[in-house]
């Protein structure tokens, strides 16, 4: 494992202060500097929520508006049952004291396949989830800068297009650093962005005359409750991270812990924003929130920047596993590393551009990596791995039956919400 990604496992979305990371060889994840006990807690709990919290906030009050009053429930659900799949990823890591990354888990399990799989689900995800973060900045920017094209070679360029290949020349650097140092500091902000675009809705709501008494709502909706489903499951991928946020810990014993406090403040962030949302929004909330806020109010102009800013710092700390993966492939003749990560990189921004432009749905896009790569990762793979190293598939029992349950549960939930996101897709192009 390069020293790139290195720095991205111990900072972009866990900035655990690790020493060193277990690579594909398996060198063994050395624990956290010295610290008491207290502190060593407080901030593995930070870093955890700073792992859940992302652009999921943004739209939540567009997955409860898809379902209805009632999917709020499903929240609930999918955090109680993502809850326990963190719990299982602790137990498969206790298991093997060298397992020290979610691959890992999925070698010890499946061997080189399972690795594999993990693999190109992780991989695949970052990729789409940094695609994402490009459209985000083209549609705010848009709703900012309203009416503002040029015409390139020919082309005519309106004001979304342009803002997305302004966003990647603005990234583009970012992705050529070896040291991201800099930019995980910016992205621990993440816990921040989450709580100032909350309060910043509300004050929209409570003060700036929208208000809380929107008729549009409905208490349940069958034909959106997969959309609702898919969103719910994107709020909740921060799996892959885990476990390397479990080795960092000194006292490894209160990972637990860790969980329920990081997974009860990030549902309650959750669920307060899609309840605000919604209450100001009704049907009419849309895939990003910030895109219904008045942009002559100061709030809303606060909430937008601000969502501007987190995915900006985070796109380079994103994708750069995917590149590493990439130039660790390389022959060993290749002549310069260095040059190769260069030209990855550029190709990666490139091609994430591409897709950002033809497929410019933040919310369909959403729908269909929570539903086919969130859910995975995060739910049917945790609970097929434990129950392979722990070797409860071979005994049927009481925790055996609630984990087949969730792996039926999970397979419903890919196989509708990819469907309806892949169909939604298509009928926008």
């Amino acid at each position: 494992m390069s020293r790139r990604e290195e720095e991205f496992l111990s900072s972009p979305l866990i900035v655990a202060e690790q020493k060193h990371c277990k690579d594909e060889e398996g060198e063994i994840c050395e624990s956290l500097n010295k610290n008491s006990s207290t502190s060593a807690l407080s901030k593995t709990c930070f870093h955890g929520i700073n792992a859940l919290s992302g652009v999921g906030i943004l739209s939540v009050p567009y997955a409860l508006a898809s379902g209805g009053w009632l999917s709020l429930i499903l929240l609930f659900l999918m955090a109680a049952v993502t809850f326990y799949c963190s719990i299982l990823i602790q137990r498969c890591m206790d298991m093997d004291p060298l397992l020290a990354s979610y691959p890992d888990i999925g070698h010890k399990a499946f061997g080189k396949t399972g690795r594999l799989i993990v693999s190109i689900f992780v991989n695949l995800e970052l990729y789409l989830v940094g695609t994402s973060f490009l459209i985000l900045e083209g549609d705010n920017l848009d709703k900012l800068f309203p009416s503002v094209g040029f015409h390139l070679f020919g082309l005519h360029l309106g004001g979304r297009q342009m803002f997305v290949l302004l966003a990647a020349l603005f990234v583009l650097p970012s992705v050529w650093l070896d040291d991201l140092r800099i930019l995980s500091y910016v992205s621990a902000s993440g816990v921040f962005a989450s709580v100032v675009i909350l309060a910043s809705v509300f004050w929209v709501g409570a003060f700036d005359g929208i208000g809380f008494k929107n008729s549009g709502s409905k208490m349940f909706d069958l034909r959106g409750i997969t959309t609702s489903l898919s969103l719910y499951a994107f709020c909740y991928c921060a799996h892959p991270v885990f476990p390397t946020l479990y080795t960092s810990m000194k006292n490894k014993r209160q990972f637990p812990l860790v969980m329920i406090v990081c997974f009860t403040l990030c549902t309650f962030t959750y669920a307060s924003m899609a309840i605000l949302g919604y209450l100001m929004f009704g049907s009419e909330v849309k895939s990003q929130i910030t895109l219904n806020l008045p942009t002559q109010k100061l709030s809303s102009r606060v909430a937008i920047y601000t969502t501007l800013v987190n995915p900006i710092a985070k796109y380079a700390l994103m994708v750069t596993p995917i590149i590493d993966a990439a130039r660790n492939r390389l022959p060993g003749s290749w002549p310069n590393k260095r040059t190769a990560g260069l030209f990855l990189g550029t190709a990666l921004v490139i091609s994430n551009v591409i897709v950002a432009l033809l497929l410019p749905f933040f919310g369909e896009l959403m729908n269909l990596v929570g539903a086919f790569l969130s859910t995975t990762a995060s739910v049917v793979l945790p609970c097929l791995c434990y129950l392979k190293i722990s070797g409860r598939y071979r005994r049927f029992g009481i925790e055996t039956m609630v984990l087949i349950g969730i792996i039926l549960m999970g397979i419903v939930v890919v196989i509708t919400g990819t469907y309806q996101s892949v169909k939604d897709i298509l009928g926008r192009l």
